[in-house]
């Protein structure tokens, strides 16, 4: 994962970042009509529009598809932070502590197997 976060909120973060760029480039097609005024600045305004709503339509997309993911995803509870968590594939973060889960015994750190220690 690239970040430290749970994968559904790595998608959510996506679709934001996505929704940012998408009216940023509108809103900096507006300024072609500011700035230069007449056709060409109605064509850069045309340009970035057209682009910033494909970036717009691309957000809904993820949104969707982290949304359509949700409603599949494995809840349990995160043994840290004891809250109900959401977790995609065999290895996940919660999305409130940020710890480690999985699903695979193989890959797991702590067993909770009692340890002896000799003094």
């Amino acid at each position: 994962m690239f970040f430290k976060s749970s994968k559904i909120n790595e998608f959510r973060l996506w679709g934001l970042f996505f929704t940012l760029f998408g009216m940023g480039l509108m809103i900096l097609g507006t300024a072609g009509i500011v700035f230069w005024g007449g056709q060409a600045g109605k064509i850069f305004a045309g340009i970035f529009m057209v682009i910033g709503m494909i970036a717009m339509l691309l957000s809904v997309g993820v949104y969707f598809w982290a949304g359509m993911m949700s409603t599949s995803a494995v809840i349990l509870v995160c043994p840290e932070c004891n809250r109900h968590t959401k977790i995609l594939g065999k290895t996940d973060r919660c999305m409130y502590c940020k710890t480690k889960l999985t699903l695979d015994p193989n890959q797991a750190t702590d067993l909770g197997e009692p340890t002896t220690e000799h003094m």
